[in-house]
């Protein structure tokens, strides 16, 4: 029988994985089939995790934009449509910060966004009136 002398990479593969597990609990940081185990799964959370992060902090700029644009009675879908059509090159991100640390630049790029024409539509306030209808027809 051959015998297979691959000892020494062994060893020191399996000594780079029991190094990423170093701080795993009981067999989960020092037996090589747990450490394996241990260290895929980790590496499965750390991938959905990095996406969930990308995804979390474009919800905060879509939030912090929609606040700021609140206070001026807009709504964040339409402001989005103008710049757009607007061609602005500032992203969401960008426009976020503008928005908290420099609220008077913010206000001028919205002005320049609804200064399009046909952009009046855009000025009315989001609330309304509710009108009251009254039933005389009932009360008789």
């Amino acid at each position: 029988m051959v015998r297979v002398k691959n000892w020494l990479n062994r060893h020191k593969r399996h000594r780079e994985f029991v190094k990423a597990a170093k701080w795993f609990r009981l067999g989960r940081n020092n037996v090589y089939k747990q450490v394996r185990l241990a260290l895929v799964k980790q590496w499965q959370h750390a991938y959905e995790w990095r996406k969930e992060k990308k995804r979390d902090f474009r919800k905060l700029w879509i939030e912090r934009i929609s606040a700021a644009l609140r206070s001026k009675w807009m709504k964040y879908s339409v402001f989005f449509n103008l710049v757009t059509q607007k061609d602005v090159q500032i992203n969401r991100k960008v426009l976020s910060n503008i928005a908290v640390v420099f609220p008077n630049v913010f206000d001028k790029i919205c002005e320049y966004v609804v200064s399009a024409e046909g952009t009046t539509k855009v000025e009315k306030k989001v609330t309304r009136k509710k009108t009251v209808k009254s039933d005389d027809t009932q009360s008789a």
